[in-house]
């Protein structure tokens, strides 16, 4: 499995990264796991509750401080939370706060208790070297657990344990820091890049790289397997099983768009320097119901990610220009502002006569784009 990175910054110097190997808990071990998660979700729950009531009744928040500072108190009353770590429990309170968090800046609804099928996972926060061994992963009162580390990693680097439970197997998704030393290459092969929904991206050379729209090709599975899910009666063994099948379909479909984005961006980073493209508000365009499906399937964003992250790996640059008038702008010199519908896939400009696929054009404006502002921050 690829690893699945998610960066973000900690100092200017540091980036923040994820790798998930597999885990082979002995059946002991997953009993022990399921019977934390179990803990957990009624400590989430039973947290969500009291911060519910107090403002119904009361108008007071509760805030995450007086929640964890009431956990002694809690174990002493319900002594079978002495059976999971304490920064477990910690976390556990964490995530219900951070779930407030996002209501309130409007990134999310309203927290909603949890079901088992919505609270399969636990965090270790602060991960010791002492945590590692070959092929082996500490857990406080779990033991240690086989792991499937299929790359290296430096153990010291890691800050953070997540174990979740997927479709059946388990994960430890491990978080670890990394400096951020790779010096910049010179820039000799420059790109831009435009984004599409016919093609994932078009490039400035004239390059077009397929949207292989993964998921409309499992639509009629996924529709069957939906169907046969409905018509199982809730609670019921056949229900969980045909639950776990139209998981693992999504869960092939959400690979193969990953592997293929790692391609993508890949190629263009061993290909170029300096690449430039739009910077998008993709969440927001994800409001408009025509497109949304569309472009969650190319998964805009994540291409952005995974080209960020590669490119500071590798010492390439990635700069991301305001996307106005890209389309429409002529990228033959003249200036000339050619308006057009999304409909309309090919440019053709009045004034100087450039005739060029839409995208094409886009992607030229996008690198003339970058380039100035990249000599502007020279």
């Amino acid at each position: 499995m690829r690893p699945s990175k998610d960066p973000s910054k900690t100092r200017e110097n540091e980036t923040v990264s994820v790798l998930r190997f597999r885990l082979e808990p002995t059946k002991e071990q997953k009993q022990t796991l399921f019977h934390t998660f179990y803990l957990c979700r009624r400590l989430y729950n039973e947290a969500l509750e009291e911060r519910v009531t107090a403002y119904r009744e009361n108008g007071v928040a509760i805030r995450y401080t007086e929640q964890q500072n009431r956990l002694p108190a809690w174990k002493q009353e319900h002594p079978e939370y002495k059976e999971v770590h304490s920064q477990v429990l910690q976390n556990v309170l964490q995530r219900l706060d951070q779930a407030f968090v996002n209501f309130f800046e409007k990134r999310a609804r309203f927290p909603k208790f949890k079901n088992k099928f919505m609270f399969r996972s636990i965090t270790y926060p602060q991960a010791r070297d002492t945590y590692f061994r070959e092929n082996q992963v500490y857990l406080p009162k779990i033991g240690w657990v086989r792991m499937m580390a299929h790359l290296p990693f430096d153990p010291s680097s890691v800050k953070m344990i997540n174990v979740k439970f997927h479709d059946g197997k388990w994960y430890a998704n491990l978080t670890y820091v990394t400096e951020a030393a790779v010096p910049l290459t010179e820039i000799q092969n420059t790109v831009g890049i435009d984004r599409g929904l016919l093609s994932l991206i078009a490039t400035s050379d004239g390059e077009f790289f397929e949207n292989p729209k993964w998921l409309q090709k499992s639509e009629k599975r996924l529709k069957r397997k939906q169907r046969q899910l409905s018509r199982k009666q809730k609670g019921s063994k056949n229900r969980e099983k045909a639950k776990h099948e139209l998981q693992g379909i999504h869960d092939h479909v959400a690979n193969q768009r990953k592997d293929h984005l790692h391609k993508v961006s890949r190629l263009l980073i061993d290909r170029y320097d300096l690449i430039c493209m739009e910077d998008l508000p993709v969440k927001g365009m994800m409001k408009n119901h025509r497109l949304a499906k569309s472009i969650g399937n190319a998964s805009w964003g994540k291409l952005g990610i995974y080209l960020e992250y590669k490119a500071k790996n590798a010492g390439k640059q990635l700069i991301q220009v305001p996307p106005q008038y890209t389309s429409q702008l002529c990228s033959g010199g003249c200036g000339t502002l050619v308006k057009k519908d999304l409909s309309v896939r090919i440019h053709q400009c009045p004034t100087c006569g450039l005739e060029i696929d839409r995208d094409v054009n886009a992607a030229i404006n996008i690198l003339h784009r970058g380039l100035e502002i990249l000599q502007q921050v020279s």
